[in-house]
């Protein structure tokens, strides 16, 4: 299995919709990238791990899955560069594989010295980019050969059936 570490804040710093997500909503900028992890998880099938530096989020290490992806907010002084070089030596085997998601071109070095895999956040969202466009072509597909109604309707059969549906009355 593949695994993906994921050092939150840097993919936030460094992908243009997020980075300007964050200046009004930076909850809403960590649930965004949550979200893209999700769809690249579902996609490639592998464990995806977000980690977030405690320092934007006081308190406890905590842990939580949001749509299968695995959330980790460390603990107080605790870096999320030091928790992924932990995790990419505790998860990486002869079964799975390790990558790690970060730009910072130190942790980079150093998870790649421990057999991790590393990918840069441009890397990552362009590859994000091309499945999305993927997924987009491929709905398209199914759209177009979408079988039509064995009934043409109008619309105002359409609207009286969709009244129907509602369990709404007719009108005369």
């Amino acid at each position: 299995m593949d695994i993906l570490l994921v050092d939150g804040y840097n993919m936030i710093g460094a992908w243009p919709e997020l980075r300007q997500l964050k200046d009004t909503d930076f909850a809403g900028a960590r649930d965004r990238l949550i979200e893209l992890m999700a769809e690249y998880q579902g996609v490639h099938g592998c464990r995806v791990i977000v980690v977030f530096d405690a320092h934007f989020v006081k308190g406890t290490e905590k842990k939580y899955r949001d749509s299968k992806v695995e959330v980790i907010f460390t603990r107080e002084n605790e870096t999320a560069d030091e928790r992924i070089e932990k995790l990419a030596i505790e998860l990486n085997s002869i079964r799975d594989q390790v990558s790690v998601a970060t730009s910072d071109y130190t942790e980079q070095w150093a998870v790649f010295g421990q057999g991790a895999l590393r990918i840069s956040a441009r890397e990552l969202l362009t590859e994000l980019n091309m499945m999305q466009k993927s997924i987009e072509k491929n709905l398209d597909k199914i759209s177009y050969y979408k079988p039509q109604a064995r009934i043409p309707l109008s619309e105002e059969q359409i609207e009286i059936f969709e009244k129907w549906r509602r369990g709404g009355k007719m009108s005369n």
